[in-house]
């Protein structure tokens, strides 16, 4: 496992953007106020970007990279074309499935399995459907949160970026297999529930 996933805290922040098809995040050390991840949508279809414009935003399939400083691919995150619920497989650099993401039917607020790559849950991921602030949990306790936060009205207003804190609990050890799941989920959660 790579080392930066290791750490406990990232800040997720999203390109800002007025009309944008692709989606594109930069994650920051917030300790050192560095870039150290990159997540980016590279492979985007023409029919996928004119339906990015459309009501069926949430429906259409994405492929988002995450790459180190050194352009180096850790992660993938694929998800493809969907109607009533979204599975989100991930990826290590080698394109050898680490997990999904398995959208739980009739969820208020948005809850997801995690997944490992057979199929065993790993954790639940939980959101409040009075904002955005979301939770994974392993029976009862809680492995790490994901908030939003906030931009300042002009961005909140005019673009449709936003900026996300991961928290993992230092109980979790740096080479379990939820913490590239954990930073994976930011992506997972924006593009299915919040576009």
């Amino acid at each position: 496992m790579n080392p930066l996933f290791s750490k406990n805290n990232f800040l997720v922040k999203e390109h800002i953007g007025m009309f944008k098809a692709a989606n594109n995040y930069d994650i920051y050390d917030p300790e050192s106020n560095s870039a150290i991840l990159f997540c980016r949508e590279p492979n985007l279809g023409l029919l996928t970007k004119l339906f990015r414009f459309s009501d069926y935003k949430r429906m259409t399939p994405f492929e988002i990279v995450i790459t180190d400083t050194n352009q180096t691919k850790l992660l993938t995150i694929k998800r493809g074309t969907t109607f009533f619920r979204s599975v989100v497989e991930v990826f290590d650099e080698n394109q050898v499935l680490l997990g999904r993401f398995r959208q739980r039917m009739l969820s208020i607020g948005g809850k997801f399995d995690v997944e490992d790559a057979s199929g065993n849950t790993l954790c639940r991921l939980e959101g409040k459907w009075t904002g955005w602030n979301f939770s994974f949990k392993r029976e009862g306790v809680v492995l790490a949160t994901v908030a939003k936060k906030w931009a300042g009205i002009g961005k909140e207003l005019f673009t449709s970026a936003d900026n996300y804190m991961i928290s993992i609990d230092s109980s979790v050890a740096e080479n379990d297999p939820a913490r590239p799941l954990i930073i994976s989920a930011v992506m997972c959660i924006d593009m299915v529930l919040k576009e």
